[in-house]
């Protein structure tokens, strides 16, 4: 078979397979807001938790599934590997096709 090769990888790791399908649930388009999209890349331009970054962006009920839309975009990154939660360190990614 020339060209191709099959590589067997094993299992995902069960955490962020989980964080994965729940990031999955907001990656519908209804879920992004662009007024609330700009506030919260710029509150997390500095890495910070997210639960202090949605509190100040305004009522978390409305902000969070924003913030999960922004991640499933990888508009926001942060640590998968860890169960998402509060207190989750994360950033506003940089996209290479607006960077200078």
């Amino acid at each position: 078979m020339t060209g191709w090769e099959f590589r067997l990888g094993g299992e995902p790791d069960p955490v962020w397979a989980a964080n994965l399908r729940w990031l999955a649930g907001y990656r519908h388009p209804r879920f992004g807001d662009e007024r609330l999209e700009a506030v919260l890349l710029e509150n997390f331009a500095d890495p910070q938790p997210l639960a202090e970054a949605a509190q100040r962006a305004g009522d978390p009920i409305r902000i969070l599934p924003v913030a999960f839309h922004l991640l499933w975009r990888t508009r926001l990154s942060g640590d998968l590997s860890r169960p998402l939660g509060p207190g989750t360190i994360l950033t506003t990614c940089v996209d290479p096709l607006e960077a200078e």
